[in-house]
């Protein structure tokens, strides 16, 4: 487009502004994980920390006192000691499961954004779509494992795509979702100046629906996470699923909460990192 015909910057829609449509587009929801818990006051922190102390404590304290044998609950002190003394032997299974996840999530969610964008533009190919996005929703991608299994193998590839199968509708569903969700007066005005339907895609829906897509990757991934274990412990010698299974049959407690500690800070890790890209990328939304 030439210089006077180009697009006019828009102004931000205000928190709680309704579209053209009458939809919020406040995200009330998504307002949530982009705004975050904020910085926390000294009090607030000494609070939380006090009350895992008593928590942690506590468990310890009866575990003890009622001589609890450890292969049916093994005191915290007891995991936290398995955790340091056999992590040499289970960083190796940490990084297969990185491997599959990070893989695995990277094809779903690229695949999801395509496929949001494509429906969005075109209505048409979310009819003939969505049937096949409501059976991978609702299907546990662990039952295909074994089907994944016997046609590739016990290698990487099995696990890689049930992750993607898992990740994929969650991104595109969220994605989409944001894509739809836009002022339809800033559509409107930008269709007036001339704009395609691919600049107003990337130059207003795109943008408007990045706190959506952020959800929808957030969500994906820990789906990712838990198919990827799930897949492990079905079949394979590696990874931190094959890790629980083998400690679990072994009864060794302490070692199978340790790896169960490991994945809990992985969900931990995966919903920090997309909080702090929200805050830098999509603070705006609230």
């Amino acid at each position: 487009m030439s210089g006077g015909d180009a697009i006019p910057e828009f102004a931000k829609t205000k928190s709680g502004a309704k579209s053209g449509d009458g939809q919020d587009v406040s995200l009330t929801n998504l307002s949530a994980f982009a705004s975050g818990p904020g910085i926390k006051s000294g009090a607030e922190v000494a609070a939380i920390l006090a009350v895992a102390v008593v928590i942690i404590g506590g468990i310890e304290l009866a575990l003890r006192i009622f001589h609890v044998p450890q292969y049916i609950m093994p005191p915290p002190s007891s995991i936290v000691y398995a955790l340091f003394d056999e992590f040499p032997l289970i960083a190796p299974h940490l990084g297969y499961t990185l491997v599959e996840l990070v893989s695995g999530f990277a094809i779903g969610a690229i695949v999801g954004l395509v496929m949001a964008a494509v429906i969005t533009q075109f209505p048409f190919a979310e009819k003939i779509v969505a049937p096949y996005i409501l059976i991978l929703v609702t299907t546990p991608m662990l039952a295909l494992v074994p089907l994944l299994i016997l046609r590739f193998g016990f290698g990487y590839t099995p696990r890689i795509i049930a992750v993607a199968l898992a990740a994929g509708p969650m991104v595109m569903i969220n994605a989409a979702t944001g894509f739809r969700r836009v002022d339809s007066a800033k559509i409107a005005l930008a269709r007036s100046y001339g704009a395609s339907t691919l600049q107003i895609f990337w130059k207003i829906r795109a943008p408007m629906a990045l706190p959506m897509i952020l959800v929808g990757l957030m969500i994906g991934a820990i789906f990712g996470l838990l198919t990827a274990v799930g897949a492990e412990m079905v079949g394979g010698g590696f990874g931190l699923g094959n890790r629980l299974t083998s400690y679990s049959s072994m009864i060794q407690m302490p070692q199978f909460f340790a790896v169960v500690l490991i994945l809990s800070i992985l969900g931990i890790l995966i919903y920090v990192l997309f909080f702090l890209i929200g805050k830098k990328w999509a603070s705006w939304e609230t």
